[in-house]
């Protein structure tokens, strides 16, 4: 698809890309490129949305990267970022609200130090299965270079329930969480992570999940970044009135009210799985109110999208005293 992110040139185009942002299951896994080799080899995963969802050149790309950090203000946050939301859609529509949660990071890390690990939580388009998938592996490379995968880190999360396990096959392909890495190499070099897809909506996954993280955190300093667009509607209005909403639920830690109001023709996060396990893990750890930073939508920017599929984004962050 090349630069197709970058292409874009009229309402059809523009359509085109913020339908392929709609956070509705597909029926199929992509191939698994990567694969585990049985030798002593290290295994580096590939970003697929090089090219298309960011930009395929790592100058490019840090460069925009940096300049949405940088244009991002934001009030000096009391209390270390255990938590986090980002959207995940195409950088040229998403990323500057993006740019907001890992500016916070960043300044945040200035004071409290970076996190020993970051937990990406993502979701698949296209398939559900049970549970939560981990990737396994080294490394995934990016056009920024290597972003080191936490195999320790990672084998304590997966320990505390048969519900998280390692298994590639979910990723390959799928943008939700591989979107934020960039920012992370940028906002916080040489950290290394955990890539997770949340499969179902079971509340047992999540309770499991919340309960893995709680753990892991008491063993490693931990950061967990939330991976969703808000809601995709033709309807401006309606996705403007409706995010604003949703995103209050986010300040006052409302996450129960927050998957009450979602449903498959209501999606007020597409990444309803990933918010809930980051709030209620923030809370665990003493967040008691969320600070929204920022929100936008795609009919903000790109006027011609309203009445055709307009698209929420907003950035968020959960600290603790």
């Amino acid at each position: 698809m090349g630069m197709f992110f970058l292409r874009l040139k009229g309402a059809r185009s523009l359509l085109v890309l913020l339908m392929a942002c709609a956070c509705l299951p597909m029926f199929s896994w992509a191939g698994e490129e990567g694969k585990m080799s049985k030798g002593p080899e290290r295994v580096v995963r590939k970003a697929f949305g090089a090219g298309r969802w960011f930009p395929g050149d790592g100058r490019e790309l840090k460069s925009m990267v940096d300049g949405y950090m940088e244009d991002a203000r934001v009030d000096k946050v009391k209390g270390r970022i255990v938590g986090a939301i980002a959207p995940h859609a195409g950088y040229v529509y998403s990323g500057k609200i993006a740019g907001y949660t890992f500016r916070a990071i960043k300044d945040n890390t200035a004071i409290w130090g970076r996190p020993e690990v970051v937990v990406l939580l993502g979701f698949s388009h296209r398939k559900g299965f049970k549970g939560v998938a981990l990737m396994d592996g080294d490394a995934i490379k990016t056009p920024l270079g290597e972003a080191l995968l936490d195999r320790e880190a990672a084998e304590i999360l997966a320990a505390g329930s048969p519900r998280i396990f390692f298994d590639y096959r979910p990723h390959a392909g799928e943008h939700s969480a591989e979107n934020e890495i960039p920012f992370v190499q940028r906002a916080l070099p040489e950290t290394k992570l955990i890539i997770g897809l949340i499969g179902d909506h079971d509340p047992r996954t999540l309770d499991e999940l919340v309960r893995a993280l709680d753990t892991l955190s008491k063993k490693k300093k931990i950061l967990v970044v939330a991976s969703t667009d808000m809601l995709h509607d033709p309807n401006y209005d309606l996705v403007t009135k409706t995010d604003r909403g949703t995103l209050e639920k986010v300040r006052s830690m409302d996450y129960a009210r927050i998957r009450k109001d979602w449903d498959y023709s209501n999606q007020i996060f597409c990444g309803i799985g990933p918010v809930v396990a980051v709030m209620r893990f923030a809370e665990l750890k003493g967040c008691k109110q969320g600070t929204v930073l920022e929100y936008r939508n795609s009919g903000d920017d790109f006027p011609e999208s309203r009445g055709r599929w307009v698209v929420g984004y907003g950035s968020a962050i959960f600290a603790v005293p």
